[in-house]
């Protein structure tokens, strides 16, 4: 398969590109649901042990936002500046974002540590839940730049046309956290501490893999030294674009501290646990259709910098109607088998009887989440950095986070805190969709007719 993606058919590409990127993805959701299932079968924490593991959730997602403010800030830069046959600017950008993901990883490492005690009970914590939050954390936290290189950077091996490659990054680290997390959790009684190492130290093996690839001699574009120097306008270019995806995991730390606070609320440390199994079963299902918008993104922004727009809108189009279709299937499974789903995670009865309801309304009209997610790729993909930034703000700032304090005041009680999701996936969904077809590609031929004229002058 040709690097060069205004060559071949369209889908073929993305498909290409979006089989191994959903391989990495679940692979590197491995290093946490893992975690969760071992966890949650502990025989001597019930289910206390997830309610801990729940409420670090907030912290690992606000050090995912930052890794995606650089990350996927970068990456289209990346994509659009190879299109455009820019390499030297390209390995600027590449260096650039290695910089900020280092510095940004030091700083929130220390921030974290130092005041974790008081973050966790403003997430919600109980004195008996504390114990396994912190205990989770604490180790956790030693991984973080090990994390964010390894997830911020793998996004420039998929963008150089090495998808299989950027799968082994995750692959490898997600192998050694299979075999490390039994063995630290149970064989040598490290518990939920076990969990957290067997994860730093994947992280550290994976992120030593994507900067051995990018510095060394098969990869196209390279990590230079003399590209690490932050340049003012890159940074600003990289952060305007990847303000987006941090802002939804920024805001997916949000929804879950108002989650967590919520239930703790109304319904205690089981409804907290309950909330943690949810989350894991939708991070575990929409893998899929982020494979595929994550798939579709270098290929929207090459032939969109080439020029080549029929090609941007039929990726676009073929990113919804295949991102549709999977989550229609995908919401019919969660209505059929609820138990099944809630069982994998924990054998507390308690969790698994009051949980099975829960899941239900969580995820009614789970379809339409692939209108966001196709928007919001397309949007990314092509530099439209204040609309992708609008709509992440839209759906969890304006529509989840209200609802999930005011619905169980109304008299919806625990089941409120999970009704706000479908909501907000209904009404932030289709405006996401509808204004990115409008704004967007309704008005991409004209841009094709732009670009020929400016050849043919």
């Amino acid at each position: 398969m040709t690097t060069d993606f205004s060559q071949g058919k369209v889908w073929k590409n993305i498909v290409f590109q979006a089989i191994p990127l959903t391989l990495a993805q679940l692979v590197q959701l491995l290093y946490n649901v893992v975690d969760r299932i071992y966890i949650g079968h502990l025989p001597e924490a019930d289910n206390m042990a997830l309610t801990g593991i729940g409420l670090t959730f907030p912290v690992i997602t606000l050090i995912a936002a930052f890794t995606n403010l650089f990350g996927t800030g970068g990456t289209p830069l990346f994509s659009i500046a190879r299109g455009g046959r820019n390499e030297e600017k390209a390995e600027k950008i590449m260096g650039n974002v290695f910089s900020l993901l280092a510095g940004a990883s030091f700083f929130l490492f220390f921030f974290c540590y130092l005041f974790r005690r008081p973050i966790l009970f403003l997430f919600g914590a109980s004195e008996a839940s504390y114990v396994y939050a912190d205990e989770y954390l604490r180790i956790y936290l030693f991984g973080t730049l090990f994390s964010m290189t390894a997830t911020g950077m793998n996004g420039f091996i998929n963008a150089q046309g090495y998808p299989r490659m950027g799968m082994l990054t995750t692959v490898i680290g997600a192998i050694l956290n299979l075999l490390l997390d039994p063995l630290f959790i149970f064989v040598l009684h490290m518990g939920v501490g076990g969990a957290a190492l067997a994860t730093v130290i994947s992280q550290m093996v994976s992120a030593v893999w994507v900067f051995r690839f990018l510095t060394g001699s098969k990869a196209i574009l390279r990590i230079k030294k003399e590209c690490l120097r932050l340049e003012g306008k890159l940074v600003k270019e990289i952060m305007a674009l990847g303000m987006s995806g941090f802002i939804v995991q920024a805001t997916n730390a949000a929804v879950q501290i108002a989650c967590n606070v919520t239930l703790q609320s109304y319904g205690g440390d089981l409804y907290v646990g309950i909330m943690t199994v949810i989350n894991s079963v939708r991070e575990l299902l929409s893998l899929p259709v982020m494979g595929i918008t994550s798939g579709c993104q270098p290929i929207l922004g090459f032939n969109y910098g080439a020029k080549k727009m029929k090609r941007v809108k039929e990726g676009i189009r073929f990113t919804a109607l295949i991102g549709v279709g999977y989550t229609l299937l995908a919401w019919l499974f969660v209505m059929k088998f609820p138990h099944f789903l809630f069982a994998v995670f924990t054998d507390d009865i308690t969790m698994v009887e009051a949980g099975n309801a829960a899941l239900q309304i969580y995820f009614f009209g789970f379809c339409f989440m692939a209108f966001q997610f196709t928007g919001q790729c397309t949007f990314q993909s092509l530099g439209y950095a204040k609309r992708s930034i609008f709509f992440s703000l839209f759906r969890k700032v304006i529509i989840v986070v209200p609802l999930t304090l005011l619905l169980p005041v109304l008299g919806f009680g625990v089941n409120g805190v999970f009704l706000a999701e479908p909501v907000s996936n209904l009404i932030g969904g289709l405006a996401c969709f509808l204004t990115m077809w409008f704004t967007v590609y309704r008005k991409l031929d004209e841009k094709e007719q732009e670009g020929s004229l400016s050849v043919i002058v």
